[in-house]
Order: structure tokens, then sequence, then C-alpha cells
């Protein structure tokens, strides 16, 4: 089978860049080993989506389809640090309609892959899992491991932070490990939330509820392996306990509505996210801390400018030349690197128990929470990548 595009990997970011090439000309395939699932009740894995890419998937059909039913507004955001400080955040101050969207990653990936499904240009290809690569100067060329061939002008990694056709392409990569997991899990609440969420920057991790409907919550806890080892063991009725007096019971007693899991954390930077023929999107092309919440926000906007470089490409043009691939990757690295260092940076500056930075820190959060101009840029980058 020959295609324009092959994209690896049927995830949030490789769905969407598929959906958003629904009006192209170009013939897209999309290789995925097994189809989404969804959970018998709320999903584990949550995502705040910024309102630039509430938009960006509306603009490729996906959002008006969402069940609004399960999915919360963010209005206010509160920001605490370990010895005092604050900063909040509003989207009334900030002239926005909310700073983001909670919504369940299952969900948003049911509705991708229906959406793909239907697609006049899309082949999904599927179960399948590729086993050998090869590229020159005309094509690729992605052998399955069925045996089955598959050639494409361009070929689009979005398999994942591990991704096999970066490393088939010989692409380095360097990892930081955080030494800390991102534990996950769904409570409801003794109190309301109103729609804000909430930070606290601890001694022992970064601990974060986001609003969910009905009166829930869902609870991020970047902590360090041996804590998150210990909470994972706890009786839900201890990690309960332990979550509610984590947030000073902010949200009253909790009650845990979805187990918790557990996932390892680390910063990830790839040598270069193009080469001739091939592009990588999503998270293969980079790995964040979770502090900033804008993990698959980086790849939904990966997504939407790939598509919108190879959407209005003349017919006669190769989608899979190097000059083409190169205006994307400038496009995506300004955004991409500025969020890498500064949640990483974050996360080096709350770590140390020295008094010193302490009151620097906590310092910094309540000064800026004093200059509402300042405030609010900093809201509005995070939301439409630009002040």
């Amino acid at each position: 089978m020959k295609f324009d595009v092959l994209v690896v990997g049927a995830g949030l970011a490789g769905a969407a860049l598929a959906a958003a090439l629904r009006s192209s000309s170009l013939k897209v395939g999309i290789v995925e080993t097994r189809p989404p699932s969804r959970p018998a009740g709320w999903d584990a894995r949550i995502y705040a989506i910024s309102p630039a890419n509430m938009d960006f998937l509306a603009a490729i059909g996906i959002w008006q389809h969402l069940d609004a039913s399960r999915m919360a507004p963010v209005y206010d955001m509160e920001i605490h640090g370990d010895a005092g400080g604050k900063l909040n955040f509003s989207a009334y101050d900030c002239g926005l309609r909310e700073l983001a969207w909670i919504v369940e990653s299952s969900l948003m990936q049911q509705e991708l892959w229906e959406t793909v499904k239907r697609q006049h240009n899309v082949t999904l290809i599927c179960p399948a899992e590729p086993a050998a690569l090869a590229i020159d100067d005309s094509t690729t060329r992605l052998t399955l491991a069925d045996g089955r061939r598959l050639e494409a002008r361009l070929l689009v990694a979005a398999d994942g932070r591990d991704s096999w056709v970066r490393q088939a392409a010989g692409i380095g990569a360097s990892n930081t490990p955080y030494n800390e997991k991102g534990l996950v899990a769904n409570f409801r609440c003794e109190k309301p939330h109103r729609n804000t969420a909430f930070q606290w920057f601890r001694k022992d991790g970064v601990l974060a509820y986001l609003p969910l409907p009905d009166g829930l919550m869902s609870m991020v806890w970047s902590a360090p392996n041996e804590l998150a080892d210990e909470l994972l063991a706890l009786t839900p009725a201890a990690l309960c306990a332990k979550v509610a007096e984590a947030g000073d019971f902010r949200l009253g007693a909790l009650e845990l509505v979805t187990p918790a899991a557990a996932f390892p954390l680390r910063l990830m930077r790839v040598d270069t996210v193009v080469q001739p023929r091939l592009a990588l999107i999503g998270d293969a092309a980079h790995a964040i801390h979770p502090l900033s919440g804008h993990g698959i926000n980086l790849g939904y906007q990966d997504a939407r400018v790939l598509a919108e470089q190879l959407a209005t490409l003349p017919a006669w043009r190769d989608p899979g030349e190097l000059s083409i691939l190169r205006t994307y990757a400038r496009a995506r690295a300004e955004e991409t690197a500025l969020l890498q260092y500064t949640t990483h940076g974050l996360n080096r500056l709350f770590k140390p128990a020295d008094p010193l930075l302490s009151g620097l820190r906590n310092f910094g959060l309540n000064l800026t929470n004093r200059l509402p101009v300042l405030r609010n840029a900093l809201v509005r980058y995070a939301i439409a990548g630009r002040f």
C-alpha cells in the first residue's frame, strides 16, 4: 500500500493530525497496534486542554461531539508554594471564557478514532506492529510484523516517548529522569470545587486537584518514587485521607472513585524532530514534567502546525521534502523549548529544602501575584502560545 502520509501511532496527537488533513488531497495511512477502549467508569488519565487546543479540536470536528457531561471548565486556579507563597489566576481577569477544560484522555481518543474511521482519505491499519524501516531519497518503506509492506512519501512518528520509529530512524533522545512518578486518581469531594484548579508545590512533590463534573476531582501527584509507591500501596480510605491532608483539606473529605495508578516521569529532548521524509510529533518529539499540564497541548499543536504545512502544499510539492519539514520544526521549537525548560526549572527550584531558596521561590510567587499585568500575560502565553 502506498500513501502520501503514513502516521505510526493513533494516539491523541497522531489521530488529530490525520483528522486535521481531512480536507486535503493527501492519502493518509495510520498504523496502530489496537483500537482505543473506554473504561467502565471515569478515566484516571485526565488532561487540561487549553482554549487554543479546544479551538483546534473544534476545527477538526472533534470538540463538538465530546460528551459535555464528562468535561469541566477551569475558571480559576490557585497555586501554593511550600512556605506561604501563593499565585492566583482568573479567566475573568484575563478576558477569557475559561483557563482550560478538564477532559478524559479516552473520551478524546475514542472520538478521534471514530472520526478518522469515517474519513474518506484515511486508511486505518489496525492491528499492526512495525518491524522494519527503510528511508531513501524518494520514499519510506515500513514493513509490518505480519509481512505487509507500506510506502509513504512522509512518515510521521506519533508512537510515544519510547517511539519505535524514532529509534529505527536513528534519531537520538536524551532522557533526564526525575526519580518521580505521576500518581493519578479521581475522587468525590465533600466541598464544591467551583471549577477551580489547585496546585501545591510541596516538599514531597507537586500536587494538583483538577475539577471534574458532579462534585468530582482528578488528582495528579508528582511524587518521589518511594512516596509514590507508598501511596499506591495504601488502602482506599488511607489514600483519601493522605490526599485530603496534602491538599490542606481544601475540598474537605475525599472518596476514591477511580483506583490510583502511576507512571514514571522524565524530561526527554530529541536530537532533531525532522529529517528527510520523517517528522516527529507528540510524545515521540518531546516529554515534559506534568506540573504545567501542557504535555498533550504541545502534541495537539504539533499536529495542527504540521497539518497546516501539509494541507497548503501545491499538488506538485513533495510532503517529505526536508525544507517543508524544517518549517514545521522551526514553528514548534520556541514553545516546546520554553515549556521544557520552564517546567524543568520549576521542578528543580522547588525540590531543595534550603531555607534561602524556599524564601526566594515563595517570594517570587507572591510578587507575581501582586503584578496583574505579568500574571495575566503568563496565562495568555500558556493558553495561546503568545503574549
